[in-house]
């Protein structure tokens, strides 16, 4: 692999806009660019991006990580794929007809996924969010499945409580089936007003319950929209009116005197602080010089104290 040796957590290349918002040309430059780096881990989801998409269903960014692994010989050796199941529309433009998460949409779904990617396995597999129409017996036993058969190398819960992965876990034991190894959920330097609903439906704040759960069992987190969409960076780009309190404002001035002191962006000091904490983050790119930047948190280091600034800031 070339550029950076990566150890411990590190920066997942997001691609929810390929093939939809960002057309495969740029996308391909934007994967090359992401492997040069040193980068590894690559992110989608068989919905992705049905709301852009004019077929009105997901499936987008899968083909375009697909023939971009066919164009480029040899490269699936060096990066790992994950991609989610649960939310993709079975009637086109419908997204209360998702497919959900019974042993046979889990299996289907997966299935379709790496027809589209063209590969035999995805090293991790999500369960995109909770179905709770579904028994987790039910649910938990799929996902076992496809890991004894090979076909995903570790499965995780994204966008579930703490206590249904547990549950999940214990039931994967019972039955003797691999059980949930990763959390993805929202996470970011900033946090909105306790309490007040996020306007992004779907979207679950990591908790300091879910930290504590994923340090006691030794689980992978992953955290999305850690960037903020922009919003560190660009003025166009304004934080959601949720994040508009106090505690943002004492947190974006510890964040431009650390960025200051250690001649870093604000984005790269939101990443580290997220790696230093044992997150991967994942970003969403449409440039490379967004891989770039995302890719040179790992050169940026912090230290305790600067992490108890951001504490007491937060």
């Amino acid at each position: 692999m070339t550029g950076m040796d990566i150890t411990g957590p590190q920066v997942v290349l997001g691609t929810m806009d390929f093939g939809t918002r960002v057309a495969p040309d740029r996308a391909f430059a934007v994967l090359d660019s992401f492997v040069a780096g040193g980068g590894v881990w690559l992110d989608t989801a068989n919905c992705y991006s049905f709301w852009n998409d004019p077929g009105g269903v997901g499936g987008a960014s899968e083909r375009v990580i697909g023939a971009w692994l066919r164009a480029r010989p040899g490269v699936r050796d060096t990066v790992r794929i994950a991609t989610k199941v649960r939310h993709n529309p079975l009637v086109p433009h419908a997204p209360q007809s998702a497919e959900g998460l019974s042993a046979r949409a889990v299996h289907s779904g997966v299935e379709e996924s790496l027809s589209r990617l063209g590969v035999d396995h995805v090293d991790l597999l999500w369960a995109h969010a909770e179905d709770r129409g579904v028994p987790l017996e039910e649910t938990v036993g799929a996902f076992g499945e496809l890991a004894a058969k090979g076909v995903a190398v570790r499965v995780g819960a994204a966008n579930h409580a703490a206590w249904r992965v547990e549950r999940g876990r214990s039931l994967a034991r019972e039955r003797g089936v691999a059980p949930w190894t990763a959390l993805q959920l929202r996470h970011s330097l900033v946090q909105p007003r306790p309490l007040t609903p996020l306007a992004e439906g779907g979207h679950r704040l990591l908790t300091a319950e879910d930290l504590d759960l994923a340090r006691s069992e030794g689980l992978a987190v992953w955290s999305y929209s850690s960037l903020m969409w922009g919003s560190y960076v660009r003025a166009d780009k304004p934080l959601p009116s949720t994040y508009d309190h106090p505690g943002t404002a004492r947190v974006l001035t510890v964040l431009d005197d650390i960025a200051g002191e250690l001649s870093a962006t604000r984005n790269h000091v939101v990443l580290a602080w997220l790696m230093h904490q044992g997150i991967d983050p994942i970003v969403g790119a449409s440039r490379v010089e967004q891989v770039e930047e995302a890719l040179a948190a790992h050169r940026v280091r912090l230290d305790d104290g600067h992490m108890a600034r951001f504490a007491a800031a937060r």
